[in-house]
């Protein structure tokens, strides 16, 4: 994709794919969607796909299969036991990432579930290149701790650096020295880091990472659920890697690390997960989990016909230009917002563009949630649902105190081979008035708080009226438009 020149000089991702399918959306008038948004007390997970024009909320499980998946989903064997539809899924995973062991559950945290159980320890650390919230969760739940070891500039809003999801090899050290290798469970590294603006590490990186942690006998762990997108910048932004194929990549990451999880939601664009190792003392302790909490070996609380999909998918993910659509995309939306003077974060990453709230509500204080805040207000002004990724995204520590996270973002995912340019420029105009009319928004409060994942299901309201203020100059600026 990316050698495709136009002889007008415009600079647009060129899709390398055609649309055969297609689900007929609605755009509601903007009094509708304040209702909406109003009723799902201000949390975008809790409103309708009805009153949706574009969800950009996440791109887990919304990705677009291709012809050759929804047709592998015809040859499906459904047996409960010994499927030659889990043997193929098994013989993929081989192939591609060169390990022995695969165990499959039904979705990403379910494979954070098991990681942690087998592995965590009450006193024990993770550090990790940047949480996850399930993966913290889940970690806090069995007694651990997490220890953020990310490179200082990838909490930096606006950079030049091309991978911001590194792990600080010192402080890694500095952990080890100060804990003591015996007391950390592993080391986790993201790929394509969700919470700081889908950014991604280098392999150079995870070579250093991994020599360390083997010096002092720890494991790695690696989730690969955006892996998808972390090799095209691997490819495109690591010179000692752009004549590597992306299959190339694939396997040395495998063999630089002990134990690899996904979510299938984003990794090959179906619907499950799975756990992979060489291992076979850290196989015989997860397989009595999966068995356990997700179903048997051979599809771990899968669709059988999603187990098939995924062998397309994981497949297809080792095809460049299929890599590179959803960060071409990504890509040209922050370029333009960028243009407008929007505060985005740079350089572009994987899963999404993501609009960096303390600087586009910069009036807002984190007590008012500007993320929730600023996701609210752009649902109401375009029908485009995105995803608080802040504070309200963190939960309060064991004393009842706020815990305010690093960034307050505004997530707007785009999902593999599912947005046409067109759609992208409407989310860019959108955006583009909300930040010129940024003053009129104001900040939310909790009515319903849940202690764990609060962002999933917590109801918040506005602390003013600003909602009918910006509804009026919609109107004003718009008259009719939807």
């Amino acid at each position: 994709m990316s050698k495709v020149k136009f002889f007008s000089g415009e600079n647009v991702p060129l899709e390398m794919h055609k649309v055969r399918i297609v689900q007929k959306l609605t755009l509601p008038p903007i009094e509708r969607r304040l209702a909406a948004i109003q009723e799902a007390g201000n949390n975008t997970f809790l409103l309708k796909n009805r009153d949706i024009y574009l969800d950009m909320l996440t791109d887990s499980g919304v990705n677009a299969m291709s012809d050759k998946q929804l047709g592998a989903m015809m040859e499906a064997d459904d047996s409960y036991a010994g499927s030659e539809t889990f043997s193929k899924l098994q013989d993929k995973i081989r192939d591609i990432f060169g390990m022995e062991y695969f165990l499959p559950v039904h979705q990403g945290r379910a494979a954070e579930n098991i990681v942690s159980k087998v592995f965590v320890r009450p006193g024990t650390v993770v550090p990790m290149n940047y949480h996850f919230t399930t993966s913290k969760a889940h970690i806090v739940l069995n007694g651990g701790t997490v220890e953020e070891i990310l490179i200082d500039e990838g909490l930096a809003v606006t950079s030049t650096h091309p991978f911001k999801g590194n792990i600080d090899l010192d402080k890694l050290q500095a952990l080890i020295n100060t804990h003591g290798a015996d007391t950390i469970a592993y080391v986790r590294l993201e790929t394509g880091t969700n919470l700081i603006g889908g950014q991604p590490h280098s392999l150079q990186n995870l070579r250093e990472v991994s020599t360390l942690c083997r010096a002092h006998g720890i494991l790695v762990v690696f989730d690969a659920s955006l892996l998808a997108d972390n090799l095209y910048f691997i490819k495109t932004r690591e010179a000692a890697c752009k004549d590597m194929s992306l299959r190339e990549i694939t396997r040395e990451i495998s063999g630089l690390v002990d134990v690899i999880y996904f979510s299938a939601r984003k990794l090959g664009c179906a619907r499950g997960g799975g756990i992979i190792t060489n291992s076979e003392d850290a196989y015989l302790k997860m397989r009595e989990l999966v068995t356990l909490y997700e179903g048997f070996l051979t599809y771990g609380g899968m669709s059988i016909r999603e187990i098939e999909a995924l062998t397309v998918g994981l497949e297809e993910t080792m095809d460049e230009d299929m890599v590179s659509q959803g960060p071409q995309f990504i890509g040209y939306m922050v370029e333009e917002l960028s243009r407008k003077g929007v505060p985005v974060i740079t350089p572009a990453g994987g899963l999404g563009c993501h609009l960096d709230a303390m600087r586009f509500l910069d009036h807002l204080p984190q007590t008012e949630y500007p993320a929730g805040a600023l996701a609210s207000a752009l649902y109401l002004v375009s029908g485009v649902r995105g995803m608080e990724r802040g504070s309200v995204s963190e939960q309060r520590d064991a004393e009842g105190n706020e815990t305010y996270s690093n960034m307050e973002l505004l997530r707007l995912a785009v999902p593999r081979r599912v947005f046409t340019l067109s759609q992208l420029k409407y989310a860019v105009d959108r955006i583009s008035w909300l930040y010129e009319n940024r003053a009129l928004v104001g900040g939310l409060r909790f009515i319903e708080e849940p202690k764990i994942l609060r962002f999933f299901f917590g109801k918040l309201a506005p602390t003013t009226d600003w909602q009918s203020a910006l509804v009026a100059k919609f109107r004003a600026d718009f008259g009719d438009s939807l």
